[in-house]
């Protein structure tokens, strides 16, 4: 399996780069073209609420092999903001704090196999997510 690439996210720019290096990353474990897509479009999803919320962070990429043999990709978007407060109604359709479409974190749920979250109030928020190789 590929190495773990971390991405250090503090701009629109550092956005954009996690999507490539996601996308590319997704390519090197055998993802398909469209499923590449939705791995850097869920990583977009999170980076950018990196940027608009928390200010600096960063994103993993870590390629993994399940229980099974299959291949996979798991991604983890951490940073040291304000944290979620209600993280259930954050993963709500709809609900936004930043006046979006809040499609965001519900969104990226829907995108991945897997999907984890850990927020504190004050200490910052903690991401996981895993794609399967199909």
């Amino acid at each position: 399996m590929s190495e773990v690439t971390e991405i250090l996210i503090t701009c629109d720019k550092d956005v954009v780069t996690a999507r490539q290096q996601g996308r590319a990353a997704a390519l090197r474990t055998g993802f398909s073209v469209s499923d590449a897509t939705l791995i850097a479009t869920a990583i977009s999803e999170l980076a950018r609420n990196i940027v608009n919320y928390a200010s600096q962070g960063s994103v993993t990429l870590k390629p993994v092999r399940g229980p099974s043999g299959a291949a996979g990709l798991t991604i983890i978007a951490a940073d040291r903001g304000p944290g979620i407060i209600d993280v259930r109604q954050a993963l709500r359709d709809g609900y936004s704090t930043s006046g979006g479409l809040g499609l965001g974190l519900p969104g990226v749920k829907r995108l991945m196999d897997e999907f984890d979250v850990a927020s504190t109030a004050g200490l910052g928020t903690t991401v996981t997510v895993t794609k399967w190789r199909n």
